[in-house]
């Protein structure tokens, strides 16, 4: 019998999501990516601990936004400086940072805590369909919860066959 206590790290064990964004809604497609890094979506949720996966957003140059926001909303940073506020509407940080619209959107929607910054590290950005390196590590297409066409469990398992050491069947007991 097993002599842990609550979750093991297997239950812990963080998924890497794919989310297009083209043609999608800012907040409501935040308000998804925010579940998913928090980790609402597993049963093993705890609004302490940090059991979110990783998401992986690409295609971000294309969102859309409803309303008059391009041309109202502003994203503003100050330096704690005087006179040190910056100002940029939605539509230039359309042009400029793409992701970062997303980015702030998500930020908006977790928890103000100090598990907020660490969420975030784990939200990947892209502002066109070209995501890298990162590819190899997804699982999961965000929109409809589907595997990668390629994905195929029996090549993993018969690709490295389990090598036993020497001695190790000798020392197991005995079915009679």
């Amino acid at each position: 019998m097993s002599q842990v206590v609550g979750n093991t790290a297997l239950a812990y064990a963080r998924v890497w999501h794919h989310v297009d964004a083209s043609e999608r809604i800012v907040g409501k497609l935040a308000e998804r990516i925010a579940l998913v890094l928090m980790g609402k979506h597993k049963p093993i949720y705890d609004p302490g601990v940090d059991c979110g996966d990783y998401v992986v957003v690409t295609n971000c140059a294309k969102i859309k936004s409803t309303g008059r926001k391009p041309d109202q909303f502003m994203f503003r940073k100050h330096s704690m400086y005087p006179g040190g506020l910056k100002e940029v509407v939605y539509k230039d940080m359309m042009i400029k940072k793409p992701e970062e619209i997303i980015r702030h959107a998500v930020s908006g929607m977790l928890p103000k805590n100090k598990l907020r910054d660490r969420r975030l590290e784990r939200l990947r950005i892209f502002p066109g369909s070209e995501m890298g390196i990162t590819e190899m590590n997804l699982f999961r297409s965000f929109h409809d919860g589907t595997l990668p066409p390629d994905w195929n469990p029996q090549p993993i398992a018969e690709s490295k066959p389990r090598i036993l050491p020497k001695g190790f069947l000798d020392k197991l007991p005995s079915s009679a």
